[in-house]
């Protein structure tokens, strides 16, 4: 086996220069991983509202085991550090793992339509289980598609989001 075959594929599209460094780096970072781990996997880089967006994919289920929340979000960070190692500047990049995000994603969802029928059923407000910024980012957007109201309360890994009316 060549190195070539080893090596996963990197596709980038829409990174302008300024992130082009961060996404690269956080590419290598990624591809090295999956050969020290002798996976094949595809990483896609996408910028969007000024963040970097990794993908790593496969044609089969190889990925499954890196794809679980704790696991993607572990390798976020190893990534992130990665990059500040290399720019010496905190990096924001979101990693995606054989469709995790996706995932999590619908798994938000049905949190939030959860919690809006608690309180369209007489509940004042109704809290979610801590989770990471982002993830709180895509609960705020999801509640306020809904009609309704959230904030964020708590510290550290306590941070969570509470629906109102």
């Amino acid at each position: 086996m060549t190195e070539q075959d080893i090596a996963a594929p990197v596709a980038t599209e829409a990174v302008d220069d300024d992130t082009r460094d961060e996404a690269d780096i956080a590419a290598d970072y990624i591809e090295e991983l999956l050969d020290i781990c002798d996976l094949d996997g595809d990483i896609e880089i996408e910028e969007r509202a000024g963040r970097v967006y990794l993908s790593v994919t496969d044609e089969g289920d190889a990925l499954r085991v890196l794809s679980k929340p704790d696991t993607v979000s572990a390798l976020q960070e190893l990534t992130r550090i990665a990059v500040q190692a290399e720019t010496g500047e905190f990096s924001r990049l979101i990693l995606d793992v054989g469709g995790s995000r996706d995932a999590r994603a619908s798994e938000l969802q049905r949190l939030v339509d959860t919690a809006v029928e608690r309180i369209e059923a007489g509940s004042t407000s109704a809290a979610l289980p801590p989770m990471s910024s982002y993830e709180r980012k895509l609960v705020h957007d999801l509640v306020a598609e809904k009609g309704f109201h959230s904030e964020s309360e708590g510290e550290g890994r306590d941070r969570h989001t509470v629906v109102t009316r």
